[in-house]
C-alpha cells in the first residue's frame, strides 16, 4: 500500500516538474526543437534525442552494444508504411491497388524522407561523425526522419502518430498532385521502352569498391543490346538499378532516343 502511494506521488511530482524541465533543464534545446519543428511536447525526451543519433556517432554500452537511431528507424519505417496506407486509402477511394501501391512507394522512399527531414529542419540537428573514414551516407536525413516517427510512436502511441503524420507532415509538407505526376520507377519504364523498341536490356549489379560490411554500396550498369548505356550507385541493389536506369532516361530525349535507335538498327543490319 505504501509502495503504491509513493509511486503515485513520484509520478505526480514528475508531471509537476516536467514544465520546469522543458523550460530550464539541460535538454531544453531538444524540447524547443520538438515544439518548433514537430509541434510536439515530448514526455520521454530521451527517445527524441536518440532518434537524431546516426550510427556513425554511436555510443557503446559496457557489453559493446551500439546506441544509435537504427532500431527506432526500423520501427518508424513500419509505422510510416501503415499510416501512409491508411491515408491513401481514404484520400483516393476510387483508385485501384496498383495506384495506391505506387503512391505509397513514392511517399515512403528515402528521397521523400530526406526532403521531409530538411523541410522540417531536422537535418541541422542530426548527430553524426565522418571521422575514421566512415561514410555517413546520403540518406542520413531520411533515416533520422523515420527514427523520429518511431520515437513519437513509443512516446505518444499509434493514434497520435497517425494524426501527427497526416495533419502536421503530409498535409503541410507533401504535394500529392506533384507526387502523383512524378515518375519514380525508372527501371520499369526503361524496360518497357526497350521491349517496345525490340531491344534487349540487362543490369549488371555488384558491390562497389567503396562498399563495407557496415555500409554496403552497390554499383549497377545498364546494358542495352550489350552496350553500356548508363550506371548508378545505391545502398541497395534496387536503388543502384533505379539510379542507373534514371541516368539512361536523362539522356534519352526524343532526339537522342531516335538517334540511338537508328544507330542500333544500322548496327544490326
Amino acid at each position: 500500500m505504501l509502495w503504491r502511494l509513493l509511486r503515485g506521488l513520484r509520478g505526480t511530482l514528475g508531471r509537476l516538474y516536467l514544465p520546469f524541465r522543458r523550460q530550464f533543464g539541460p535538454d531544453r534545446h531538444y524540447y524547443r526543437l520538438m515544439r518548433s519543428a514537430l509541434g510536439i511536447r515530448p514526455c520521454n525526451i530521451e527517445l527524441y534525442k536518440l532518434a537524431l543519433v546516426h550510427r556513425s556517432a554511436s555510443l557503446y554500452l559496457a557489453g559493446g552494444t551500439p546506441v544509435n537511431n537504427e532500431r527506432l528507424e526500423f520501427l518508424g519505417d513500419a509505422i510510416l508504411e501503415s499510416v501512409v496506407s491508411d491515408y491513401l486509402f481514404i484520400e483516393y477511394p476510387d483508385r485501384d491497388e496498383g495506384f495506391l501501391t505506387k503512391m505509397r512507394s513514392k511517399i515512403v522512399n528515402r528521397g521523400t524522407m530526406n526532403e521531409l527531414a530538411v523541410s522540417m529542419g531536422l537535418d541541422r540537428h542530426i548527430v553524426s561523425s565522418s571521422g575514421g573514414g566512415m561514410n555517413v551516407g546520403k540518406n542520413i536525413n531520411g533515416d533520422a526522419m523515420e527514427a523520429m516517427i518511431g520515437a513519437i510512436y513509443l512516446d505518444k502511441g499509434y493514434n497520435f502518430t497517425n494524426r501527427w503524420l497526416i495533419n502536421r507532415v503530409f498535409r503541410l509538407h507533401l504535394d500529392l498532385e506533384e507526387i502523383t505526376s512524378t515518375e519514380s520507377d525508372h527501371k520499369s519504364r526503361l524496360i518497357e521502352w526497350c521491349q517496345k523498341s525490340h531491344l534487349s536490356i540487362s543490369f549488371k549489379t555488384a558491390f562497389s569498391r567503396n562498399s563495407t560490411t557496415q555500409h554496403p554500396m552497390f554499383q549497377s550498369q545498364v546494358l542495352i543490346d550489350g552496350d553500356e548505356m548508363g550506371y548508378g550507385y545505391g545502398g541497395s541493389k534496387k536503388e543502384a538499378e533505379q539510379c542507373a536506369a534514371y541516368s539512361v532516361s536523362q539522356a534519352l530525349s526524343d532526339r537522342i532516343g531516335d538517334f540511338l535507335l537508328e544507330s542500333m538498327d544500322n548496327r544490326h543490319d
